[in-house]
């Protein structure tokens, strides 16, 4: 097979190394530059890859992905999209190839949208952005997805031993992303993705009332049928409510967030925390508690790292030391550090309440 990996890229020089490094597995690796001012082209072209420069006015990621897509040799079979900032496991060609198949339309495959200090996965979900050679298209400003242009369903294939992790740059403004969603939802007002995507962004931006109204808008939408995403806006929307110091709303929404889906961690650990800052105990063991139950983690991109963490057991462990019960409290802090072993609070919090049970931690 030849495999083709094709890229955007502006000023990330600092990432060619690696990146080409990793996708060298490939026949091909062609590059979209769209106004690089470092040492990002040449260092791209020096390593092997084939760059084209381009400016997009005005700058949309589907545009970009396009264009930087028509790079592709016309023979290529499998088409591979991915940043600067990613990185895959060593010996993804292979595995690609143990599952592709003629007819074959994407491969799904691991990615990790964070990586946790420890180099382990932070979110995690299962992406689709390899793809055949014809027959695609990205579509919307930002956050965008790959359609197919003949509208037939898409065959995917299972792709496990690939992963693909992601190491983005601190330092990279997201100043874009939300014009660039308001115009997404300006193009599509009936497409629910993208109006939770634009709640989600008011919130992370601290607009909580707006958060607030767009997600009440993507709850009341009748294609917004997915649960795991509604009950992520109702999580978003009992955030905002909580940072606006209205904790009885943020109670109810949680709630509701529950009901929704209740087969996911994250709106028990998110009510554990808020009571955590009530000191309403009982409430955050209970909560965090059936976090607890729940053993299998989602693999779609509606789950928060910390839920899957040592969060749930921190928070239970201090609710155990508050009301007495130090054993339990010792339990569940160990437990909260094999999940976070250099965590100093948690370290400090193990050998309190081992003292209060009598032991002595080293």
């Amino acid at each position: 097979m030849k495999i083709s990996v094709y890229a955007i890229s502006k000023n990330e020089s600092k990432f060619v190394d690696r990146w080409m490094d990793s996708m060298s597995e490939a026949n091909e690796i062609v590059v979209l530059d769209t106004g690089s001012e470092d040492d990002t082209v040449e260092k791209l072209i020096r390593r092997g890859a084939i760059v084209k420069s381009e400016i997009i006015n005005p700058w949309r990621f589907d545009v970009a992905r396009n264009r930087s897509m028509e790079l592709v040799s016309a023979d290529a079979d499998i088409c591979v999209c991915t940043d600067l900032d990613e990185v895959f496991n060593k010996g993804w060609r292979n595995e690609l190839e143990k599952v592709w198949y003629k007819g074959a339309g994407q491969a799904v495959y691991r990615y990790a949208w964070s990586v946790l200090p420890d180099g382990s996965d932070g979110v995690s979900f299962w992406y689709e952005k390899i793809h055949e050679r014809n027959g695609y298209r990205w579509t919307h400003p930002v956050h965008e997805i790959l359609e197919r242009t003949d509208g037939k369903p898409s065959v995917k294939v299972r792709a496990e031993g690939v992963h693909l992790k992601h190491y983005p740059d601190p330092e990279k403004s997201r100043a874009q992303y939300l014009s660039l969603l308001e115009m997404s939802v300006k193009e599509s007002p009936e497409d629910d993705r993208n109006m939770h995507y634009l709640g989600r962004e008011y919130m992370f931006r601290g607009r909580w009332d707006d958060c607030i109204k767009t997600l009440m808008r993507h709850l009341e939408m009748p294609s917004a049928t997915w649960k795991d995403e509604r009950a992520a806006s109702m999580r978003f929307i009992a955030r905002s409510y909580a940072n606006k110091g209205d904790t009885a709303s943020a109670r109810d929404w949680y709630l509701r967030a529950i009901a929704e889906a209740p087969y996911l961690r994250e709106a028990y650990v998110e009510s554990a925390r808020l009571l955590y800052t009530l000191g309403e105990w009982d409430g955050v063991i209970y909560f965090a508690s059936c976090a607890l139950k729940i053993k299998e983690r989602p693999e779609t991109y509606m789950n928060d790292a910390e839920a899957w963490g040592a969060l749930p057991y921190d928070l239970r462990s201090i609710a155990y030391y508050y009301t007495g019960r130090y054993e339990k409290a010792l339990d569940d802090v160990k437990k909260a550090l094999e999940h976070s072993p250099n965590d100093c609070r948690l370290q400090t919090n193990e050998r309190l309440i081992a003292a209060k049970c009598g032991d002595t931690v080293k």
